[in-house]
């Protein structure tokens, strides 16, 4: 949990509110880049996001998504294989002891990098034939569903190291990462 102010939306068009945690996650970044920042305190706040948001969509969106045949399947295992791949740079990230040290620096602008990579394809390959594809109130209807999973996240503490290292080992299992000692 954190002391950071998340927003909570309760309700809205799953694309448009799917946009705002990636803007989010941007500012976050950039809080985090700022060594007068309360960085400890950001860095909690973007962990707890990051990983409600990416099961929220895993869990709610993408299989929707699927069924309406707004994205195929090859989409929906690739999005699942670029938030593996983000859970654990967020490991990474989680796991340096001050945020003070070239490490905690070099672990955001690996963050950064896999981050920005995603958050373009999805917004290209994902969001828009959602938006093209997805009726007005199938998509406040999956707003509402999105942000249901996201807030039972939150509430549960999704961005602890613990859970992050737990999200990490699970999708090495499921083949998402490479099997631990293997390279990608």
């Amino acid at each position: 949990m954190t002391s950071y102010p998340i927003p909570r939306p309760v309700s809205g068009d799953v694309v448009e509110l799917i946009l705002d945690d990636h803007r989010l996650f941007e500012s976050l970044l950039r809080e985090m880049r700022d060594s007068t920042s309360d960085r400890v305190a950001v860095r909690a706040a973007f962990a707890e996001v990051l990983i409600a948001h990416g099961e929220a969509e895993e869990q709610q969106v993408y299989p929707r998504l699927r069924r309406k045949d707004a994205i195929d399947e090859e989409l929906v295992e690739h999005g699942e294989e670029e938030h593996a791949e983000i859970n654990e740079a967020l490991l990474a990230l989680l796991e340096c002891v001050g945020t003070d040290t070239q490490k905690f620096d070099d672990a955001v602008e690996t963050m950064n990098e896999v981050l920005q990579h995603h958050l373009t394809e999805e917004e290209l390959t994902i969001l828009n034939p959602a938006r093209e594809e997805v009726g007005q109130d199938d998509r406040a209807t999956l707003g509402s569903a999105f942000l249901e999973v996201r807030s039972t996240q939150l509430d549960a503490g999704c961005g602890s190291v613990d859970n992050v290292k737990k999200i990490v080992a699970r999708a090495h299992q499921e083949g998402l990462l490479p099997a631990e000692g293997e390279e990608s």
